[in-house]
């Protein structure tokens, strides 16, 4: 991709400038940004998707001041009949489960795959919406069918109703009024309030982005870095700074109860210890970052044909740094050619046979565990890029 070529999806900025002047600091509002967002998607196939078990969806209503809110599965019997106003029918991670939608996330590749979350596709009936609310993340509202008109502000101090089962904003004051037809596209960044109300039934995509909060991803990499060293001890791997607690100059207590300060200092420094080791922290990232969104699984796959190209599972998500490989929350150590080559894989999603030619054995073999597992399979032909 060339970052400095004008783009049609952002109003003919290059993604360089619209990084630049328009990302995590001010909203965008493109017309005509995609010809066809989501080729073949309807209402139905959404509902389609709303009755899965394994598909995450919710239905919000109002009625004048009374709202609702029931979650998933939603058969299309529980839901609305369309000619009633005023509900919304949304359906998160539909490019899990939707070619269309996946291709349609894969247009904003320009912003790191580590921060990519999923497109949550949402019908509303006339008048429908979910209020005033803001997000943590960065999102592009895309209107795929129908009109919707937005009215979006800046948030510096968020206040929520109490009344409502919603995150909905007590005091929202709308600077930019704005009505979308089919194709237009309104980027907002974190901390831009926004009211989305239908005219008439429409549909519109989100692509949202994953926003990490600080304690839990601590919390998350801290726990993958003990894991592997109960991992290492159980295949017999100790490592070999292991040591045990010793404290030859106890003295007799008469406070029992109290937990010794040495054995304080000494989980102190053996923590300190294990967080120590940036290889050790940068894999433990990489792996909870490429871990799948809860509830995903994958259909058992098969060997790689010879003479085939590959290409990465829609569900599969691949990343990697200077010393690694992930995929799907697992780690893989690569140098030389089956690193350029493995993290071509990750940056185009697909190898064509003749790269996949030039891999080890090893690595040949790793691809077909991958394939077997459902985590890639043959590559079909690339669709023409339209706009």
């Amino acid at each position: 991709m060339d970052l400095d070529r004008p783009m049609p999806l952002l109003g003919g900025l290059s993604a360089s400038a619209f990084m630049r002047r328009h990302w995590q600091k001010k909203p965008l509002l493109v017309r005509a940004a995609l010809r066809d967002p989501l080729p073949g998607f309807d209402h139905r196939r959404l509902f389609d998707l709303a009755a899965r078990d394994d598909v995450e969806s919710r239905l919000v209503a109002n009625a004048g001041e009374r709202w609702t809110l029931r979650a998933g599965p939603l058969r299309r019997r529980s839901l609305p009949p369309l000619t009633r106003p005023g509900w919304s029918l949304l359906v998160q991670g539909v490019d899990l489960h939707d070619e269309t939608a996946h291709r349609l996330l894969g247009r904003f590749r320009f912003i790191a795959d580590a921060r990519l979350d999923d497109v949550m596709v949402s019908f509303a009936s006339d008048a429908g919406g979910v209020g005033p609310h803001v997000d943590s993340y960065d999102v592009f509202l895309i209107q795929v069918a129908g009109q919707r008109h937005w009215r979006v502000g800046h948030c510096r101090e968020p206040r929520l109703r109490e009344d409502v089962p919603l995150r909905m904003l007590a005091d929202f004051v709308p600077q930019h009024d704005w009505l979308l037809e089919p194709g237009d596209m309104l980027y907002l960044p974190p901390g831009w309030g926004h009211d989305g109300i239908a005219v008439g039934s429409c549909l519109t995509a989100s692509v949202g982005f994953r926003a990490p909060e600080s304690e839990s991803l601590a919390a998350d990499v801290a726990q993958r870095m003990v894991d592997a060293v109960v991992d290492e001890r159980a295949f017999g791997e100790e490592a070999p700074r292991a040591s045990l607690y010793r404290d030859p100059g106890m003295a007799a207590t008469t406070r029992p109860a109290r937990v010794p300060p040495s054995l304080q200092a000494f989980a102190d420094a053996a923590l300190t210890e294990l967080l120590a080791d940036p290889g050790a922290r940068a894999c433990a990232l990489g792996e909870t970052l490429s871990e799948p969104k809860p509830g995903t699984w994958f259909e058992p796959g098969s060997d790689l044909c010879a003479g085939s190209g590959l290409a990465l599972d829609r569900r599969t998500r691949m990343l990697y740094d200077d010393r690694h490989v992930f995929i799907n929350g697992e780690s893989y150590r690569s140098a030389g050619r089956d690193a350029t080559l493995m993290r071509r894989l990750a940056d185009r999603r697909r190898l064509d046979a003749r790269a996949l030619a030039q891999l080890s054995p090893e690595a040949s073999e790793l691809l077909s565990q991958w394939s077997r597992a459902g985590w890639c399979g043959e590559a079909e032909p690339i669709e023409k890029d339209e706009t």
